[in-house]
C-alpha cells in the first residue's frame, strides 16, 4: 500500500464511509494544487454539489427535530450549521487539513487551517459521498459530521453566534471586549477578507471569509474554540 493509499484509508476510517478513491482524491484537490500541477480537475464542482446536499439535509433535520421553533429560528440555526465557521470546526475536529492537497503557496501560508479551504473541502466530500453512495448515505454523512456541534449545546451556540459567544466568554474570563481588525485582498469580484481578533492577553486568532462578517465569525469561533468553556471548579 502506498503512502497516498494509506492516507486515504485512514481518512475514510475517520469519515466512517467508503468513497471511491478517485472521487476522494478529487474532493481533496484544492485549486492551488491543480494550478501547480498542470490544471488538473479541482474539487470545486463537488463543493457546489455538496453545498446543496448539506443545505437540504440540515433543513430537514431541523424541521423534524425542533418542532417548537418558528421559521425565523429555524433559518438562523440552518445558517449557523452550514456556515464556513461551523464546517471548519467540523473539519478541524477530524483533522481534515492534513489530507487536503494544496499548492506550495497555500501550504506555506497556513492553508491547512484556513476556514474557507476546510469548509469547502467538507462540502466537496459530501458531494463525493452523494455521487458514490447516493442521497441517503450523503444525508447520514452530513448529520454524522455535524453531530459534535449538535451534541454540545455550548459549542452549537458558539457556531450559531460566535461573536456573541466569544464576547460572553471573554467577559467571564475578565479579558474585556474582543478587538477585531479586518484586511482584504483580491479583485473586487473575488475579495477575500481576513479578520484578526484579540481577546486581552489570552488569545489572538485569525479567520477568513468572502465578507467581513464571515471572516470575523470564523476568527471568533477559532478564538472561542481555543479558549474553551470556562473551567468548572473541581468538587
Amino acid at each position: 500500500m502506498t503512502d497516498v493509499e494509506a492516507d486515504q484509508s485512514a481518512l475514510q476510517a475517520t469519515l466512517g464511509v467508503q468513497i471511491d478513491r478517485g472521487l476522494l482524491e478529487l474532493a481533496l484537490t484544492h485549486r492551488s494544487f491543480a494550478y501547480e500541477n498542470g490544471g488538473i480537475p479541482t474539487n470545486e464542482r463537488l463543493e457546489f454539489l455538496g453545498d446543496s446536499i448539506l443545505g437540504q439535509a440540515v433543513t430537514v433535520m431541523l424541521y423534524r427535530e425542533y418542532p417548537q421553533l418558528d421559521e425565523g429560528d429555524l433559518a438562523k440555526r440552518r445558517a449557523s450549521l452550514v456556515s464556513s465557521a461551523a464546517l471548519a470546526e467540523v473539519a478541524r475536529g477530524i483533522g481534515l487539513g492534513r489530507y487536503v492537497k494544496l499548492g506550495r503557496g497555500e501550504t506555506l501560508t497556513g492553508g491547512r487551517e484556513k476556514a474557507s479551504i476546510l469548509a469547502d473541502t467538507v462540502e466537496a466530500l459530501i458531494g463525493a459521498v452523494y455521487l458514490d453512495a447516493g442521497g441517503e448515505a450523503a444525508t447520514a454523512f452530513v448529520l454524522r459530521m455535524l453531530e459534535p456541534l449538535l451534541a454540545d449545546p455550548e459549542r452549537f451556540g458558539a457556531a450559531m453566534d460566535p461573536k456573541t459567544s466569544l464576547q460572553e466568554l471573554a467577559a467571564r474570563r475578565g479579558a474585556g471586549v474582543p478587538v477585531y481588525t479586518v484586511t482584504e485582498s483580491g479583485p473586487d469580484h473575488a475579495k477575500i477578507f481576513i479578520a484578526t481578533v484579540t481577546v486581552g492577553s489570552l488569545v489572538t486568532t485569525h479567520g477568513e471569509g468572502t465578507s467581513k462578517k464571515h471572516a470575523e465569525m470564523a476568527a471568533a469561533l477559532e478564538a472561542w474554540s481555543r479558549l474553551g468553556p470556562v473551567t468548572k471548579p473541581r468538587a
